[in-house]
């Protein structure tokens, strides 16, 4: 009879969990983050569930530090871009460096993985604030989605609109100005990689899409921002120049590409795109050992390691959309896996990395990796790499609440 009992129970939570995540499922419709993930997420903090209140708390200590701030703008440079467009974005390359020997400084010269701080500077690069743009709305349309309080979706909006669509402070669609190079040029492809971080931004819009915070007419604009911004990455000769980079940029292409495309509801583009990945990326960046020699070329050969294998992985994700397998799920020797196992021994802040490198690689990188490849790959408990790691950082990791993620 107690046993009847028992089971009369967990039918009736289950019953009431696939209601909830059924009901839930029906409020946003997510392109990056993992809605299963999150109405799980949204479940177990409605029932103070422990694990999750140190990444929850942090979550919502950002989101109230987040609504004192001013959205950003491109327009809120003080100096012109090349094209005297104050609409245009602009950054300059981070590795670039004024030339000692010339007491104009000109032309700039190239210190791999030193950053000159001048290039971060608000008074003539957006790379700071396309960075907060992606980072404050995400977090914003994620404290919305968790707790269902407007004041956060109603700030997100104001993100939105001033980036996206306010006639006055809009970012026109391109990146034609990323990552100038003084004394070489007035934009490089490289720069394409800096509209990534306008992702997060996005995904912010589709966390408060059932709020009246933002309306159906803007979301609507915003799905046509996207639809000119992936035309000018299919089309444009910087864009089409890194796309074709044997590195992380052109992974990261894929991602920006993939998402935008899905973000306008252009599945068509985004079906060719997922089914080009396996060839075009995974087999010519990642050895069958799981080294990836373009990354390790360089003078942080850890760090661009994960962060192209997370652009991998991010990329896989986003091809389930359309029903691509990238992950290669049922091959034992996939690529995408073989990149992972190859990193594995360097989670361990302990173990390091057999070549030269400048400075330290934070671990903690690996961590959504394992998140996102422990249930793919489910005969390898990949979960349980992460013990090497920090508890204390591992607790607070925003992709304990939801992933993939971007950064």
């Amino acid at each position: 009879m107690k046993k009847n009992y028992l089971i009369i129970i967990l039918i009736a939570l289950l019953s009431f969990t696939c209601k909830h995540v059924e009901s839930n499922n029906n409020q946003v419709e997510t392109i990056l983050m993992d809605i299963n993930n999150l109405v799980n997420t949204k479940f177990l903090i409605e029932k103070n569930d422990s694990k999750l209140k140190f990444a929850y708390n942090q979550l919502i200590q950002q989101a109230e530090e987040v609504l004192k701030e001013n959205p950003v703008s491109v327009t809120h440079k003080t100096k012109l871009p090349p094209s005297g467009d104050k609409h245009d974005y602009a950054s300059y390359s981070r590795y670039w460096w004024p030339d000692p020997n010339q007491s104009s400084g000109l032309p700039y010269i190239r210190h791999d993985g030193v950053t000159n701080p001048n290039s971060q500077s608000l008074e003539y690069s957006d790379r700071q604030r396309i960075e907060k743009l992606g980072f404050n709305t995400e977090t914003l349309g994620l404290a919305y989605y968790l707790t269902g309080k407007e004041k956060y979706a109603i700030k997100a909006a104001e993100f939105l609109r001033t980036w996206f669509l306010d006639e006055e402070t809009r970012m026109n669609p391109n990146v034609n100005h990323a990552q100038i190079r003084l004394g070489h040029n007035q934009g490089t492809k490289s720069g394409v990689l800096d509209g990534r971080l306008m992702i997060g931004a996005l995904e912010g819009s589709l966390l408060i899409s059932n709020s009246s915070a933002l309306s159906k007419n803007e979301q609507l604009r915003l799905k046509k921002w996207a639809a000119a911004y992936f035309e000018w990455l299919t089309t444009s000769k910087f864009a089409l120049e890194e796309a074709a980079s044997k590195n992380n940029h052109g992974t990261f292409y894929d991602v920006q590409a993939l998402y935008f495309a899905l973000y306008s509801e252009n599945k068509k583009a985004a079906t060719q795109i997922a089914q080009k990945f396996i060839k075009n990326r995974l087999y010519s960046q990642i050895r069958e050992d799981g080294s990836m020699p373009e990354e390790i070329a360089r003078t942080r050969p850890l760090f661009y390691s994960i962060y192209n294998l997370h652009a991998m992985f991010l990329v896989a994700h986003l091809a389930k959309k359309v029903d691509v397998d990238v992950y290669e799920i049922d091959k034992k020797d996939s690529r995408l896996r073989a990149g992972l196992d190859y990193l594995i021994p360097y989670a361990d802040p302990n173990n390091q990395w057999p070549q030269s490198t400048i400075g330290d690689t934070d671990r903690m990188k690996l961590f959504i990796i394992f998140q996102m490849a422990d249930p793919i790959y489910q005969d390898q408990n990949y979960i349980k790499e992460t013990d090497v790691l920090s508890f204390n950082k591992r607790k607070i990791q925003r992709s304990n609440l939801v992933f993939p993620i971007i950064r």
